[in-house]
């Protein structure tokens, strides 16, 4: 997650926890996470804490001065919960980068968007080969993302050969992303 006025980015991680679709040891989890289909039952106590501390950060940050020219990125989890905190955030924010992830509580929307979501840039990234995050998660978000947000705002770029990793090509489209819809400093 990123805010711009002097191009000093705003980190944060998730907590480390166990999932319940996971037999492995604990991992970073912006919540809990049951499987990955569209009629697997979703946390939706956990997503909504996770943008609420999300939106708490911001705040935070408008608070000391910094204004809510905010782009959230995030890889799997971590743009899952981007999306979904942008879409739901009071405060006009100016973009999403959401890499290898999916809408979460996708079946609220465009009912639980903010009044300024359709105005949002979005950067949608999938890997054709993720087994964490199928490519047709990447499809059916891009698609629920064109009912709530202005269509041409939406860019959904797809990665052959590419695994449930970032890989330089994604890499260079987010920067040029980003350096079109920051302002220059």
């Amino acid at each position: 997650m990123c805010g711009n006025t002097m191009s000093v980015p705003l980190l944060t991680n998730a907590a480390t926890v166990s999932l319940t679709s996971s037999t492995s040891a604990p991992m970073h989890s912006w919540f809990d996470l049951m499987g990955l289909n569209p009629d697997t039952p979703e946390d939706e106590a956990g997503i909504k804490k996770a943008a609420e501390y999300i939106k708490a950060l911001i705040e935070h940050e408008m608070k000391n001065g910094i204004p809510a020219i905010w782009i959230l990125l995030g890889f799997s989890q971590g743009g899952a919960s981007s999306l979904y905190t942008a879409l739901t955030c009071p405060h006009p924010l100016a973009g999403i980068v959401a890499l290898s992830c999916w809408l979460p509580l996708y079946r609220a929307f465009p009912q639980e968007a903010n009044g300024s979501a359709k105005d949002l840039t979005i950067l949608q990234c999938q890997e054709e080969l993720d087994p964490m995050v199928p490519v047709r998660f990447g499809a059916l978000t891009a698609e629920k993302l064109w009912s709530i947000v202005t269509p041409a705002r939406v860019r959904l770029k797809t990665y052959p050969g590419v695994m449930h990793s970032p890989c330089p090509q994604e890499m260079a489209a987010m920067k040029e992303f980003l350096e079109k819809l920051l302002p220059p400093v």
